[in-house]
């Protein structure tokens, strides 16, 4: 079992930066990748960035050059720093663990963007 709580969420204006956090907690050497995803409303949740085991990064090309994730092992804890943002990154962002025997989920962290 990977227990998972994000925080970090909140209301920023266009162009503010914000950065989420996500603990992780429990079977952690089980886990393979983790992912921030968000799903804004009426959209399909989508893959946002993920960060191997080996360290490697990916993104949505949407966000590429914009947001960063990144890990401190020491304190079991992934991080979505945000810069730049636009009304469009607005939704709920949920830290996910793809781990040996499934797949787990955060509760999620609104994020909310002014223009």
């Amino acid at each position: 079992q990977v227990q998972l709580v994000e925080s970090g969420g909140g209301l920023v204006q266009a162009g503010g930066s914000l950065r989420l956090s996500c603990v992780v907690s429990g079977s952690i050497d089980r886990i393979n990748a983790m992912g921030w995803y968000r799903q804004a409303p009426g959209k399909q949740r989508e893959l946002v960035a993920v960060i191997s085991r080996g360290g490697s990064t990916n993104y949505v090309d949407s966000v590429r050059g914009r947001f960063t994730v990144s890990r401190d092992n020491a304190k079991n804890t992934v991080y979505l720093q945000m810069n730049s943002l636009k009304p469009e990154d607005a939704a709920v962002y949920y830290c996910a663990a793809a781990a040996e025997g499934g797949d787990y989920w955060g509760q999620g962290t609104q994020v909310t963007v002014s223009s």
